[in-house]
């Protein structure tokens, strides 16, 4: 294959960052009259066919395609022949640029970019049902379907900038292996991450339990000063309003709670009785603690 780049500057600006400007060579490219032969008013038309697929359906889900669904030969090398042109004069626009500015080499060099990425789209468009063709015919243990059409996408793609037609080969045939090895890359790649992570991540498993604990630490330290208000009895409550809260909120121990009812049999009063009492001393004892608050 015969590859060539040049350094230059793809958008024209003369302050821009340089890059490489890759192409493949072809011997018709030295002759004065390609331009006009790959990019004329006589040009060939090349109409790329219609082709449509959803990776994010399932793989037994046929594509949808619309009349032709494939490129000719004498399409197909017209179409790289085009490509390669348009980056060959971008790569000789870029070398010039770099040497001495000019707004009109920068024009220049955003046709031929524009022209260079119009081909790369439509051999990409006509060559995608590569793609999902192979990846129906593989099977990669931990990798979803949508992932080896992406990564056939991306083979897809470099074997577009690196085929050479001068070789007489069908671009089916070297795209198909480019797409084979990708897949070969990403069942490794996948291999050696299982090796790293065999569990799969769980955003449940690395949820932070701060609050929850802030929540008990926070709900520890209320009883504890409860309990000593009580048992201080700084909130001057009756003996009956002390009985009442220590056995509704099971403060002497770390029993269970009592009812009203178990309360007021304790007491010898209502239920309802029991609640006014019980509402009375937490209003003193909230009382209480606020004064404390206020006076630390």
């Amino acid at each position: 294959m015969r590859k060539k780049h040049a350094m230059g500057n793809v958008a024209g600006a003369s302050n821009s960052p340089s890059g490489n400007v890759d192409f493949v060579d072809h011997p018709s490219f030295a002759r004065p009259e390609v331009e006009s032969e790959l990019f004329g008013e006589q040009a060939e038309k090349i109409v790329v066919p219609d082709w449509a697929s959803f990776p994010e359906v399932p793989e037994d889900v046929e594509p949808r395609r619309r009349g032709r669904t494939t490129l000719n030969q004498s399409e197909e090398v017209g179409l790289f022949l085009r490509y390669n042109y348009a980056r060959y004069r971008l790569s000789k626009l870029a070398q010039s640029q770099q040497r001495r500015f000019s707004k009109a080499r920068a024009n220049q060099m955003a046709l031929w970019y524009r022209r260079a990425q119009k081909c790369r789209s439509d051999l990409v468009r006509a060559n995608m049902a590569l793609v999902l063709a192979m990846a129906k015919r593989t099977r990669i243990a931990n990798v979803e379907f949508s992932e080896l059409v992406s990564e056939g996408n991306m083979a897809l793609l470099r074997s577009v900038e690196k085929f050479d037609v001068s070789r007489g080969f069908k671009f089916s045939t070297y795209a198909c292996r480019s797409i084979l090895k990708g897949f070969n890359r990403l069942a490794t790649k996948t291999g050696r991450y299982r090796q790293h992570f065999p569990t799969e991540y769980d955003p449940d498993m690395e949820k932070s339990d701060y609050d929850v604990k802030k929540h008990e630490i926070e709900r520890d330290e209320s009883i504890e000063s409860l309990r000593e208000v009580l048992a201080k009895n700084r909130a001057n409550l009756t003996p009956v309003e002390q009985t009442i809260v220590t056995e509704r909120f099971a403060l002497a121990s770390r029993g269970k709670k009592r009812t009203l009812a178990e309360v007021g049999k304790m007491v010898g009063l209502t239920n309802e009785r029991v609640r006014q009492i019980q509402n009375l001393a937490l209003r003193k004892i909230r009382e209480a603690l606020d004064d404390e608050f206020l006076a630390a």
